[in-house]
């Protein structure tokens, strides 16, 4: 029994200083992942997908300060105000939609 006690500590001081996930690197990943995604994922009611640069392209011809106002007022008959995230700051919102977009269009990120 002594034998497993003293490899038992070992496995748990083995597990220290191993890094755990720090999560979303984005400011606008968890909200993204908390809200967005469960429409912007899979095109939901037209919703533009992440990932597919035409989807995305078109709306950022607008420009950024547009889908922002549109995130925020919502766009009938798909796209709830705040995209139903009720608790979100303007600033939240923003960095989910630039969390979007980097993700849409890669060139953002250069």
């Amino acid at each position: 029994m002594r034998k497993w006690w003293f490899g038992g500590w070992m496995l748990l001081l083995g597990a220290c200083g191993q890094s755990a996930d720090v999560g979303p690197t984005h400011p606008g990943e968890q909200i993204y992942l908390n809200t967005c995604f469960s429409c912007h994922a899979a095109g939901v009611a037209g919703a533009p997908r992440v990932g597919d640069a035409q989807d995305w392209g078109a709306r950022l011809q607008k420009g950024r300060d547009v889908l922002l106002r549109h995130t925020i007022d919502g766009v009938p008959p798909g796209m709830p105000a705040k995209g139903l995230c009720r608790d979100c700051s303007e600033v939240e919102l923003g960095q989910a939609v630039d969390y979007m977009l980097e993700k849409s269009l890669p060139a953002l990120e250069e």
